[in-house]
């Protein structure tokens, strides 16, 4: 005889259902939430940078600012998910407390440049549009992350610095000051009146509109070579002139050395006739003729 099997209890069917509705509920509450607060985090990073464009703010610090709108959003938008599946926020602070913790050792190179990054944002070596060489690299800053730094060198080749190793290295920071001082060496010939070529380089310097006024233009003797006397051209310009200044004065100067007829120091040979045709020796028995070296060499040989 078959045994009879029991019938479910009413109160445990209806409490399944309830469960089994909650949690979809909850999950997909959940799904809602995680979606609109991923849009609106993206939504708004893209707001602020737009908004802040126009804003006379530090160019270092606008896409910082959004990406960290952006990530506080994100946060917030999973503490409320996680809500959503009853898990306690104090809870949660405590496990991301430990979690972080481990994660903090187990990362210290990505962390160091996470605090790197800080510490640029706070002393400002350079900021976003300067030209700097630091690591091995020269370029013009395009953005200063939380993790690297991003620089376009003058080839136009995109490099991505980590930032533990810009902090750590030498920046030179060639556009960080509003002027910048442009140096050639003009070699002229010894014949020539120093003190007048002197002037006409230095008026040449201050005629150019590329040179400011104060500090003055002015050139120098910087070097007394065998066959050339070294002249050095100085000239403050605004740092974002530098390069075209460097190039077009060189021009100009000797434009104006070869309009005064300023002679430009040449290497200088000396030609040597030797007669030993009236003589009436040659080479060979000039040679074999030679006298012998002194006993002297002979001792010392």
């Amino acid at each position: 005889m078959a045994t009879p099997v029991p019938a479910a209890a009413p109160g445990f069917i209806e409490t399944m259902q309830v469960l089994v509705v909650n949690s979809g509920l909850r999950l997909v509450g959940a799904i809602v939430i995680l979606c609109i607060g991923w849009t609106l985090a993206t939504y708004v990073k893209r707001w602020l940078s737009a908004a802040l464009s126009h804003l006379p703010l530090d160019a270092t610090l606008k896409p910082l600012l959004a990406s960290l709108m952006r990530y506080a959003i994100l946060i917030i938008t999973l503490v409320l998910v996680l809500e959503q599946f009853g898990v306690q926020t104090t809870s949660l602070i405590a496990v991301l407390g430990a979690a972080g913790l481990a994660i903090g050792l187990a990362m210290q190179g990505t962390l160091s440049n996470v605090a790197a990054g800080v510490m640029i944002l706070v002393l400002r070596p350079f900021r976003v549009g300067h030209f700097i060489a630091t690591a091995g690299q020269q370029g013009t800053v395009r953005e200063i992350g939380l993790f690297t730094t991003m620089i376009i060198t003058r080839d136009l080749v995109f490099v991505s610095i980590p930032n533990a190793s810009i902090f750590g290295a030498v920046i030179t920071n060639y556009t960080g000051e509003r002027l910048r001082r442009v140096t050639f060496n003009v070699p002229v010939d010894y014949f020539n009146d120093l003190d007048q070529v002197e002037k006409l380089i230095t008026d040449t310097l201050a005629a150019s509109k590329l040179v400011i006024k104060d500090p003055a233009p002015s050139t120098v003797v910087a070097e007394l070579q065998e066959y050339a006397v070294i002249l050095k051209a100085r000239a403050y310009v605004r740092s974002p002139d530098y390069w075209t200044a460097l190039y077009g004065l060189q021009k100009e100067v000797q434009r104006a050395l070869r309009s005064h007829d300023v002679l430009i120091a040449v290497t200088r040979q000396a030609a040597v006739n030797r007669n030993e045709a009236a003589s009436g020796i040659t080479s060979a028995e000039g040679l074999e003729k030679s006298p012998p070296p002194p006993a002297a060499w002979r001792k010392n040989a």
